[in-house]
């Protein structure tokens, strides 16, 4: 009977001896050990039509709201009318789903759209800088390869939050994004429960594609990095007069000019203007009274620019709150605000507030 023979799945083991294993070194693939081996998705005429320097110049920019229909999805034409207006009054760049736009309530579908549609029908009047930041720096460099591949002129990006990294992991996570196109860096601890310290940004700004920082732990931080040459925003509404005028500030990434676009211009190009300022100040405080976007979606709900549907967590200010909003906007003038029609108090009915979208 014949005698079976056993066959094995697996290549022959080869015997090399004892000074081959002795020797030998494991070396990785090779795409894993080149820098920046999946290279950024921007376009020649992306790059052409964009840089770091137009970015800095950048004097007011508003993070712009993002408005709502009754089922929850994006109002594109009260969107468009609430640009339009911006850049009417004299506004330079958007923040599209900023904090204040609500990209932490979008799908990055949504998110990417939205930079894309501002890109289509208002790139050539004002520059588009999407906030594609992330804590997860998988989903960072994702969303800006997409948000630059629709066209934007910038990107910006937080920190890690919630799972905070240490100063070594912000400086690659900050790297990694940087490599693809003008960015500016944005430190708000307040959200993120983590400061980005000068160490980090001093080293960060060696990039040629780092535009600058919108900076909101105060006037102190701020002028510390203007007398080193690097640019800040301020990103506080209530600060950024002294920040542009006293502190070296190149401007300020507002709030407060969704609603008064041309009264916040006048404030950043103006020269120092400490009556306005004070004039102002009423209106800011009401704004963040509670967490941003809050008061801003009451009050353009009130003046009548968006729809009143608020995509939950959020929900309106006080009905005490609206009131006091309404005469606000009489002692400062109705024609210092976005829209035409009439200020009123909304009723707590009139709000549509969405828990599915």
């Amino acid at each position: 009977m014949a005698t079976l023979k056993s066959y094995s799945l697996c290549s022959p083991r080869l015997n090399y001896g004892d000074s081959y294993k002795r020797n030998a070194k494991w070396r990785s693939p090779r795409a894993a050990v080149i820098p920046n081996f999946h290279l950024p998705m921007r376009s020649l005429e992306s790059k052409n039509r964009t840089s770091t320097e137009s970015i800095k110049s950048l004097r007011l920019i508003t993070a712009i709201k993002t408005p709502y229909l009754p089922d929850g999805r994006f109002d594109l034409e009260a969107y468009d009318d609430l640009v339009n207006m911006q850049i009417v009054d004299g506004v330079e760049g958007v923040i599209v789903g900023g904090t204040t736009g609500e990209g932490q309530l979008m799908s990055w579908d949504e998110h990417i759209m939205l930079i894309g549609h501002t890109v289509n029908c208002f790139g050539g009047s004002i520059k588009v800088i999407g906030n594609t930041g992330s804590n997860s720096t998988r989903e960072a460099i994702h969303a800006t390869e997409q948000g630059f591949a629709v066209g934007m002129h910038a990107a910006l990006h937080i920190n890690p939050y919630y799972g905070k990294t240490s100063l070594e992991g912000m400086v690659s996570h900050f790297e990694r994004v940087l490599s693809m196109g003008p960015t500016i860096i944005y430190n708000v601890p307040s959200r993120t429960g983590q400061d980005i310290p000068p160490r980090v940004i001093h080293t960060v700004a060696q990039s040629a594609n780092f535009a600058g920082v919108k900076e909101c732990t105060g006037n102190d931080r701020v002028e510390q990095y203007t007398e080193n040459g690097i640019v800040v925003w301020s990103g506080n509404d209530d600060e950024c007069h002294d920040a542009r005028w006293s502190h070296g500030a190149t401007g300020v990434i507002s709030v407060a000019s969704n609603l008064a676009p041309g009264l916040m211009r006048e404030l950043i190009f103006g020269g120092k203007n400490p009556s306005l300022n004070t004039k102002l100040m009423p209106l800011i405080k009401w704004l963040f009274h509670e967490p941003n976007p809050i008061g801003l979606n009451t009050a353009l709900a009130q003046l009548g620019v968006v729809r009143p549907v608020f995509r939950l967590p959020y929900v309106p200010l006080s009905l005490a709150k609206r009131v006091e909003f309404v005469n606000l906007v009489n002692e400062i003038g109705r024609e210092n605000f976005v829209g035409e029609k009439d200020v009123k108090v909304l009723d707590s009915d009139d709000f549509i507030l969405i828990d599915r979208y």
